[in-house]
């Protein structure tokens, strides 16, 4: 089982910019497909962007399409998450996945990702 750390977590006003970390120890995310879920206080976990062990498959939740990119460096073992123009409803507890089959759903399920980190809030000030 891969260990998974989150940082880069914090309070930023909205329209500013933060890049959350995912490092990995134990084994190599080579052959994991990634993914970023958060929850929302109140709110159900939710998936926001995933990414096969290829790079080959990517998913992208519709309320975060053209300001959040999921990036993997296999070589440094650790995934990243960009976010920009972030919105106040964008706060919550941000959590790094791995899944070690290595795809990812039309729609990633928690269920299929069996690695979790401890998560990192997020808070988006208006």
């Amino acid at each position: 089982q891969v260990q998974l750390v989150e940082s880069g977590g914090g309070l930023v006003q909205a329209g500013g910019s933060l890049r959350l970390s995912c490092a990995a120890s134990g084994r190599t995310l080579r052959t994991y497909a990634m993914a970023w879920f958060r929850q929302a206080p109140g709110k159900e976990r939710e998936p926001v962007v995933a990414v096969s062990w290829s790079g080959g498959g990517i998913y992208t939740a519709d309320s975060v399409k053209g300001r959040f990119t999921i990036s993997r460096d296999n070589a440094k073992n650790t995934v990243s998450l960009q976010m920009n123009s972030l919105k106040p409803e964008d706060t919550a507890v941000y959590y790094c996945a791995g899944n070690p089959l290595g795809t990812i759903q039309t729609i990633p399920r928690q269920a299929d990702f069996g690695s979790w980190g401890q998560g990192t809030q997020v808070i988006v000030s208006s």
